[in-house]
């Protein structure tokens, strides 16, 4: 699965707004240049994730953007289907974006397809944006360690 730079900036907006809100809120300004993003663009996401009740809009000198809701509350998996719209590889195995295919009745990796959404909308399900602040940023190290190179775990 690959996220489109929709998700992608919707996800850096979300935390650093998180972190911006332990002590007010942040200017959409602050917040394009904070997380790089276009701020044309940016806006535009800022009002989805509003109507999603992820975010509120406070007005005034000296507003910007605040959660809606607790960092325990939003899971990247709703944030993910919100703007991907499904979770899996292959729209055969999704359950929102499902598409018949002409080889369901003998496909035979579709199954692996299958284990791999189910682990994964799993795994999203359950990180909440709270969860994923109490971890320290990975490395590059971390992703190019030895016993993933060459195929093994990518």
């Amino acid at each position: 699965m690959k996220i489109s730079k929709k998700t992608d900036y919707a996800l850096r907006a979300l935390f650093a707004i998180a972190e911006a809100s332990k002590g007010g809120t942040i200017s959409i300004r602050e917040l394009s240049e904070s997380v790089d993003i276009p701020r044309r663009f940016l806006e535009n996401i800022m009002l989805e994730m509003n109507k999603a009740g992820w975010v509120k809009s406070i007005p005034g000198r000296y507003g910007g953007y605040a959660l809606a809701r607790d960092t325990n509350e939003i899971t990247l998996g709703e944030v993910i289907r919100y703007f991907e719209g499904m979770i899996a590889m292959i729209s055969c195995v999704s359950v929102s974006s499902y598409e018949p295919c002409s080889q369901e009745g003998k496909c035979y990796f579709r199954r692996v397809f299958l284990n791999i959404r189910n682990l994964t909308a799993q795994i999203l399900d359950k990180t909440t944006i709270a969860s994923c602040l109490s971890q320290e940023p990975i490395t590059k190290d971390d992703i190019f360690k030895e016993e993933f190179i060459g195929g093994l775990g990518i």
